[in-house]
């Protein structure tokens, strides 16, 4: 219960990381060797929903503590 906010850190990495990514394989931000690759442009949002679902238990696990 007190790790709590570790998810709360993790699932918002997650979703910074996945939307980094993203933007990288769709070539929307380029400047690195993950610049246009369609394998980042599919992980990315994959990551970003991962990083949801953790944010999603975290304000669950949340609600339910303080009932």
């Amino acid at each position: 219960m007190k790790r709590n906010w570790l998810v709360f850190v993790l699932g918002a990495l997650f979703i910074l990381f996945g939307v980094l990514w993203t933007l990288q394989g769709t070539d929307v931000m380029g400047g690195s060797s993950m610049s246009g690759v369609t394998l980042w442009a599919v992980v990315g949002p994959i990551v970003v929903i991962a990083g949801l679902v953790m944010l999603g238990v975290g304000f669950a696990r949340r609600r339910r503590i303080s009932r």
